[in-house]
């Protein structure tokens, strides 16, 4: 009963703050202003959530639309990709920065006319960030992660997915653990940015909410590190489960 109470102390303790911010620009526009208005002030050991198209317009990365095709964009950005007459509503399949994401990730929604890219250099942008907002808000712990959303194979809609993070180890590894009756667990790992981006994405919004990051804090089970593990997170296309349905990008 004792631990009972524990576990639901801890969840009862947790905040989700939305982060509701001025319209932010494209072509170009200044991350860092968004911090210095309106912004609440960062506790030590808060996850922050910031959406990749924030980070995309930071870094310049929209092309207006009309000056170039989108099928030569979804190209050029792809590391791999499948244009086919059957997949529906025009879009493209395409692996983007070791992601399964459609049409290279490129948005043309809340974007004022451009196409919206994804954002490049996630470790040095990341690392950046989380140094300089240390420092800003004096705090020696911060977790990070970039999120963008994706559709999933046999579901409709769409859900939130981690492009990046830095600051926490980002795999919890139950190898090794037992189950309920005894089996001992042989591949399970529980991904902490896969896992928090997708409630984080939702309470976010993806229409005109107008809240493109957002603040966990109190979260259970998140390790600091100053580290860069998020590569732990990616596996290989040729040891993937899904390489057999994968076969045209191989």
């Amino acid at each position: 009963l004792k631990r009972m109470k524990d576990f639901n102390w801890i969840y009862f303790c947790m905040q989700f703050i939305p982060v509701k911010t001025r319209l932010f620009l494209p072509p170009k526009d200044d991350i860092w202003t968004l911090f210095d208005t309106s912004f609440p002030w960062l506790e030590n050991g808060d996850l922050l959530f910031i959406s990749s198209k924030i980070l995309a317009i930071h870094q310049w990365r929209c092309v207006k639309i009309g000056t170039a095709e989108k099928k030569s964009l979804i190209e050029k950005e792809s590391e791999k990709y499948l244009i086919n007459e059957h997949i529906p509503w025009g879009l493209y399949l395409t692996i983007t920065d070791n992601t399964l994401i459609p049409s290279a990730g490129i948005d043309e929604s809340n974007a004022n006319g451009y196409y919206i890219l994804l954002p490049k250099d996630y470790q040095e942008e990341v690392k950046k960030l989380h140094t300089c907002l240390l420092k800003k808000y004096q705090i020696n712990q911060l977790w990070i992660i970039i999120t963008d959303t994706t559709s999933r194979p046999l579901r409709y809609g769409t859900a939130g997915i981690a492009l990046y993070s830095y600051g926490f180890y980002p795999l919890i590894d139950k190898r090794g653990e037992q189950d309920l009756f005894g089996k001992t667990m042989e591949l399970t790992q529980i991904n902490l940015p896969e896992s928090l981006s997708s409630f984080a994405v939702y309470l976010m919004g993806e229409t005109n909410e107008q809240t493109p990051m957002l603040i966990a804090r109190g979260m259970p089970h998140i390790h600091y590190t100053v580290e860069d593990f998020y590569p732990q997170t990616i596996v290989p296309i040729d040891q993937d489960i899904y390489a057999p349905l994968l076969k045209n990008f191989l």
